[in-house]
């Protein structure tokens, strides 16, 4: 059962999508950027695409770990938040296109919204994946494309890579019960840090006189066993064909039939690495770059973790103030008006 957070950047839910939302953070009004759009915004809004596999609050943990505030407090943008929702076991038949589909409806609901052509997109892991596939398919609607720690060349993919090998690893022989559960979830990220629970008590002797720390720490363990169902049929198809026979990258993927091609990625994009990254290897992410056209394919390697990089102590000045400046630079808005909605 997932549990309710309580995370510092209020927002305010704009739009339901099935078990899903859009939610956009409220922000104090903009303070020393310039406005050259005669009372409208330059810049394109921001939509946030978190992972599937954990809940989206990861990047609006606590005071001062947060991507959310760092995009929302006095930028010149609107930052909106795709929440995937919590899957049910009747959600065991959503498949990966389904997935996509979302997402591309999120990004349509953005733009009516703003009165944007285009979006700028920053993904988080498995979120980033899926905004470059989203890239790919509707690069007409991207701006800018930020991956965070997101997996692209999954031959590329270290220790989970090996994990869910097809030699030992049948995919939907697990899904054939239904969803793959929370405490499956849960227990393949344990297994990738087998020695989380020793680090865990170290670091909680190291914090005991920084009650900021503590509550830090204690936010993100809350967040980290919030672990949520992941839909069977759309497992099966992400552990197939990009984890185990890498079809992105191949140029083999395909979303309702039509062919994913990330050469059809022009916008600038920004891949952001975590230098300790157990989950996603450098490689893995930096990899957007070998297969699209963009001219301005940037690279930001940081320190942390797969999550402490976003959530750390060191996220406020080795990510956040980076990422407002690239955003600031490069998702601007060219076009005022969308066009009308398809839904």
């Amino acid at each position: 059962m997932a549990q309710a957070c309580n995370t510092p950047t209020p927002r305010d839910t704009l739009y339901r999508d099935g078990r899903g939302s859009v939610f956009r953070f409220r922000s104090p009004a903009s303070s020393g950027w310039a406005d050259e759009g005669g009372g409208f915004s330059t810049h394109v809004p921001v939509l946030l695409v978190p992972s599937m596999l954990h809940q989206w609050y990861v990047l609006d943990l606590c005071q001062g770990g947060s991507v959310a505030a760092a995009l929302s407090n006095g930028t010149p943008w609107e930052t909106y938040c795709l929440d995937w929702g919590v899957p049910e076991d009747e959600d065991r038949y959503v498949e990966w296109d389904d997935i996509v589909t979302r997402l591309e409806r999120a990004v349509r609901f953005v733009q009516r919204s703003t009165g944007a052509k285009k979006v700028a997109l920053v993904g988080y892991s498995m979120g980033a994946t899926l905004a470059a596939i989203y890239a790919a398919l509707r690069p007409e609607t991207v701006a800018a494309l930020v991956n965070i720690a997101g997996p692209i060349d999954f031959s590329e993919s270290g220790r989970l890579g090996a994990m869910v090998d097809p030699r030992w690893f049948d995919a939907e022989a697990i899904a054939s019960a239904g969803n793959i559960s929370a405490l499956q979830m849960q227990s393949g990220f344990l297994a990738l840090r087998p020695n989380h629970a020793i680090s865990r008590w170290v670091r909680a002797m190291d914090e005991a006189h920084d009650s900021d720390a503590q509550a830090a720490t204690a936010a993100l363990e809350a967040w980290a066993n919030d672990t949520i169902p992941f839909p069977a049929a759309a497992y099966v198809t992400y552990i197939q064909e990009l984890y185990q026979e890498n079809r992105l990258v191949r140029g083999e993927h395909y979303v309702r039939g039509e062919r994913v091609d990330l050469s059809r990625i022009t916008c600038p994009h920004l891949s952001v690495v975590a230098d300790r990254d157990g989950v996603c290897p450098e490689a893995s992410t930096t990899a957007l770059g070998k297969h699209t056209r963009s001219a301005v394919k940037d690279v930001l390697v940081v320190p942390g973790g797969h999550v402490g990089a976003v959530t750390g102590a060191e996220a406020s000045t080795e990510l956040y103030p980076h990422l407002v400046a690239w955003l600031a630079q490069h998702a601007v808005r060219h076009i005022m008006l969308a066009p009308e909605s398809r839904l």
